[in-house]
This record gives C-alpha cells, structure tokens and sequence, in this order.
C-alpha cells in the first residue's frame, strides 16, 4: 500500500481500527489481563518484550489480516521493533493494515475538569523516524471528566495545536479527546465537545483532514455532524471501559463511527492458549467489533 491506499481505505474500508499501543503505567495491567503476572518480569526492558511477543502474536495470527482490521495504532516501542523479520510497520501493511502511532507522553494532573497531554518536546523527531517508516498518522489522547466549557475548549485547542503540528510531517493525525464515560456529567461534556471541535476545524487549512477517536456519546448519532464534516476523514470509538458486548451495542447505534478498541478486543486473549484457541479467540472479538463497525442502521 502507498499512502494513497492507505488513505482510502481509512476514509472508505469496512473494518476498524485495533488499537495496540498500551504503554507506560498501562503495559502491566495489560499483560496482566493476557495472563502475565507482574512478577514474570525484573525490568522495563523485560516487560516491554513481554507485551512485543503479545502484540506480535496478535499481528501475525491469521485473522488480524483478514480484511476486518484496516488499521491498528502502535506503541513507540512497537512501532521501532520487528514482527516476522520486518519492521513492525512494514508487517502491518503487508497484512493490508494501515500503521498509527501513539505520540502523547501521558497526561497531566486533573484542572478544570479535564486532563491534558503532557509537554511533547522530542515530537518533531518522532514524526519524522514514523514517516520513515510509512506510519500513515498518530494518535494523542486527552481526558474530560467534567462538562466544563473551559476546559474542554483548552484541551481540544491543545489537541488541534499538536494536530497541525503532525500535518506538517505529512501524516494524519487522531485527536482523541475521550469523554469519560462514568461521568455523571457525559451528556453534557459530549456536547460542549462538540462545539469545540466543530469550531476548531475551520481553522485547518483547505485540503488537509485529521481524524476523531471519541467516546460513543451518550445521545446516539450526536456526533453525526462530524462524521460528514469535509475536513474529518473518519471517526473512530474507544470503548473507554465498556465491555465488548457493550461497546458493540452502543457503537451499533452510530451508524458512520467505526471501532478503535484496545481492551475490548484483547480481553479474552491470554498467553498460555495454544495457536488454534488464541486465534479463534481473537477471530470471534475481530468479527464482533466488525460487525458493530459497518453497522448501517441504528441498532
């Protein structure tokens, strides 16, 4: 695939979205949930090959390549190390899968209701090492736990800041402001939401599009508007804590998003399932998720 390819199978392909970038504070918890105990590691560097081999498996197991999947986002450290012999990249495209990476370094403390990304200082070198390896965009997550128009304006003007930074490198960018779905105050916060984004897009220049990745909102088909805006070219869901069978029933019934699930789809996988009842575990979340992505009607 060249980056044309790629760019049309994100705005058109049925399919969605694997997100496979667990980091940081989240990479015990994750392997944890695949059946690997905190203690099965002495250092970082250990623990980091632990959730490679997870990942890898996912990658090179037939059913992630089966058409279901048309992008995945990775891990830095994914991202620079190798599956099958090839860069990880390069072996996600050769699957017919388009390569994403997560940039944002975690978040900062809770203001205002929200939480934003931290300082991204070594971005521009990031960028750059991706794009040299045919990543096709990025993804950077924020939090809003509050309806709190101030903070939410700050956070998607930081996220649009950090996105037109990511188009000057010639690579789409995945603002993901995720709404937090055990807030009491959802509703709300999904609509100042989007206002703000809606606001923020006429600022991008003629020509260029970003991409979405949103909680599903509490009113289903709120986010319509975005879906259909020129200068979005898709708009993906988080299952942000939901169960599969939940976030699929509540995706379902927003025709136009599609899936960008982590836990969601890996929740059922775990390290000691022999070749066959790993791949026919993935598989059976990979079809779920797929149908709930080209879901044409609401559910």
């Amino acid at each position: 695939m060249n980056r044309a390819d790629m760019e049309a199978k994100i705005e058109r392909g049925d399919g969605f979205i694997a997100a496979l970038d667990q980091s940081g504070g989240s990479t015990p918890k994750a392997l944890k949930g695949y059946g690997v105990e905190e203690g099965a590691w002495s250092t970082d560097e250990e623990m980091f090959e632990l959730i490679h081999e997870m990942r890898s498996r996912i990658i090179t197991s037939p059913c992630f390549g089966s058409g279901k999947v048309i992008g995945a986002i990775l891990f830095e450290r994914t991202m620079d190390g190798k599956v099958d012999g090839k860069p990880t990249p390069q072996a996600l495209i050769d699957r017919g899968v388009v390569p994403f990476i997560k940039v944002d370094k975690g978040l900062e403390a809770e203001a205002d209701g929200v939480q934003m990304m931290k300082p991204m200082p070594e971005l521009d070198g990031v960028l750059e090492r991706a794009r040299q390896l045919d990543v096709f965009g990025t993804k950077e997550r924020s939090v809003i736990n509050l309806a709190n128009s101030d903070g939410i304006a700050a956070v998607v003007r930081q996220q649009f800041d950090v996105a037109r930074q990511v188009l000057s490198h010639g690579m789409v960018p995945i603002i993901e402001p995720e709404v937090n779905i055990k807030s009491a105050e959802r509703d709300a916060a999904d609509r100042i939401l989007l206002g703000s984004i809606l606001d923020n897009l006429d600022a991008i220049p003629e020509g260029q599009r970003v991409m979405l990745k949103l909680s599903i909102p509490a009113e289903a088909g709120l986010f319509k508007p975005l879906i259909d805006h020129p200068k979005v070219l898709r708009v993906v869901a988080l299952s942000g804590g939901f169960s599969r069978e939940e976030a699929c029933r509540e995706l379902a019934r927003n025709p136009g998003m599609i899936a960008s699930f982590s836990r969601a789809l890996l929740s059922d996988l775990r390290r000691d399932q022999d070749e066959a009842q790993f791949d026919a575990t993935l598989g059976r979340a990979i079809d779920e998720i797929y149908g709930a992505s080209v879901a044409s009607v609401p559910a």
